[in-house]
């Protein structure tokens, strides 16, 4: 596989974040202000859970995805496209959620976790209240291809949580069935943002199915980059317990290839660095996804992001 990164066209692929997020920055305030919208129609504990939820910050990447992969095709911000990007901040949180008290995790993005706080009971609840909405929110926009993609990516991350729990404590998870996995529990809602930011500003089946492409191969590289940083990085930096992975008994791809290798200290650097490459491996395919689309400042950031990725804390 050819990196378009190294390609000329690549220079169109040279934003920071705070270029690639201003873009859209004002779309991303409109976004907070309808899901905090659909938060206060609810019942006093569950807005006050759910705003406790959103405001745990987040980089606010899979909304950025969809808003931006919707002025990529259409050059503007449509009312579906903020709905929408709306929805899958919601979705989002609400497996955050569910993974935290599966996880029994007691710290997120730097904060005491929802389940900490309300305990599992009420949180769990707060989850489906979040699922629930998001897809009711959907409903609203009378799209069928909207909810073909929703309802095939949601039923493709529970699978992938069941996967991966009959897997815990297994030492010879293979790496294709690890990449399964993140693909169904991580990629999969890159791509349902980057193809519904397509779908909500007309894109054509092409267009739709490069995006699709693009939004897997971000959120591959992006979870494949968070398993080395659960090793390398700090909980300050990430916001939750370093080496949580392991002491869940979840194999993930530097794990994976120390077990190969062996694990004495050059070995365990390797097993690092392979991971990095595997990752940008993805990062790779998901530029090469958009060649077929013109020149736009869309594009540009949309190009930039799995460089951002690659790049976060490393």
């Amino acid at each position: 596989m050819h990196s378009r990164l190294q390609a000329p066209e690549a220079e169109e692929a040279q934003m920071t974040p705070e270029e690639i997020f201003s873009l859209v920055r004002h779309d991303l305030m409109l976004v907070e202000q309808e899901f905090d919208r659909n938060a206060s129609d609810a019942s006093e504990l569950v807005s006050e859970i759910a705003r406790y939820l959103h405001e745990g910050g987040g980089k606010r990447v899979r909304p950025a995805l969809l808003l931006l992969s919707s002025r990529m095709i259409s050059g503007e911000a449509s009312p579906s496209s903020i709905r929408m990007a709306a929805v899958m901040e919601m979705l989002h949180t609400a497996t955050l959620v569910h993974d935290d008290i599966i996880d029994d995790a007691r710290v997120r993005r730097g904060r005491a976790s929802a389940n900490a706080q309300w305990g599992n009971n009420k949180t769990v609840l707060i989850g489906d209240w979040l699922y629930m909405t998001a897809f009711d929110m959907s409903l609203r926009e009378r799209n069928f291809d909207v909810l073909d993609v929703l309802t095939g990516m949601t039923r493709l991350m529970v699978e992938g949580e069941i996967i991966q729990l009959a897997l815990v404590g297994n030492s010879h998870i293979t790496e294709a069935e690890h990449l399964d996995i993140v693909r169904r529990k991580t990629a999969c809602m890159f791509s349902a943002c980057a193809e519904i930011g397509g779908i909500v500003a007309a894109a054509d089946s092409e267009e739709r199915h490069a995006l699709a492409r693009y939004g897997v191969s971000v959120g591959i590289a992006f979870q494949l980059v968070d398993d080395v940083l659960d090793f390398v990085s700090t909980e300050a930096k990430l916001g939750k317990p370093v080496a949580n992975d392991l002491r869940e008994g979840k194999l993930t791809l530097p794990l994976i290839y120390l077990m190969e290798e062996g694990s004495d200290q050059h070995r365990e650097h390797g097993a690092l660095a392979r991971a990095r490459a595997e990752a940008q491996r993805y990062a790779d395919a998901a530029v090469e996804s958009l060649s077929i689309f013109p020149p736009s400042s869309y594009r540009q950031a949309l190009l930039s992001v799995p460089r951002f990725i690659i790049e976060r804390e490393m």
